[in-house]
């Protein structure tokens, strides 16, 4: 009876828990196999979300080089016998505000075309964003634009630059525009 000593009355005997060596590397295999499989669906969407993110701002950019260019070729394109149509080119797209600056110098612009018996077209070589903050974007937009007048009847070609602000926040409105920067006559 030295074992009944030994033992506490009412305690359950003890028992041991074997686990063979095979199981623990196949447990310990598995536990890593998963911790990979995590880490690595975290990165793929990651990277996917930074391939979205990185493929938004191309397409935007790509959607201010176009507007730019299309407007520039609106501005561009001037025929003095329909200078109406020309001033609705000039205001299209444009934020109110700007549209309103249009309208008020209309009637000058009216009175250089008709005299000068102005025409014009524009074929565009190119756009770049130059820069973009909060959504608005600074865009060059380069033409070729030939024109004839009364002074020059022969007509002359010119690579003209505008410069654009556009705002993807006002619905992708022009709010500022230059244009005829940097002409250099082409011979």
């Amino acid at each position: 009876m030295p074992e009944d000593i030994a033992r506490p009355t009412g305690a359950a005997p003890s028992r041991t828990l074997s686990v063979r060596w095979s199981t623990l590397v196949t447990s310990a295999a598995l536990a890593t196999l998963l911790i990979a499989t995590v880490v690595l669906a975290v990165l793929y969407s990651s990277a996917r979300s930074d391939l979205a993110d990185r493929d938004r701002r191309e397409a935007d950019a790509r959607r201010a080089e176009q507007i730019a260019t299309d407007y520039a070729v609106g501005a561009s394109t001037i025929d003095y016998r329909d200078a109406r149509a020309w001033f609705d080119r000039l205001e299209s797209g444009t934020t109110p505000e700007l549209a309103a600056k249009f309208d008020a110098t209309a009637t000058q612009l009216e009175q250089v075309l008709l005299p000068l018996q102005w025409t014009s077209t524009a074929n565009p070589l190119s756009a770049a964003v130059i820069s973009e903050s909060d959504g608005r974007y600074k865009v060059n937009a380069y033409l070729t634009v030939s024109s004839t007048s009364v002074q020059n009847p022969e007509g002359a070609q010119t690579t003209v630059t505008y410069s654009l602000t556009i705002d993807r926040n006002a619905d992708w409105k022009i709010s500022e525009v230059g244009g005829l920067q940097n002409a250099i006559a082409v011979r």
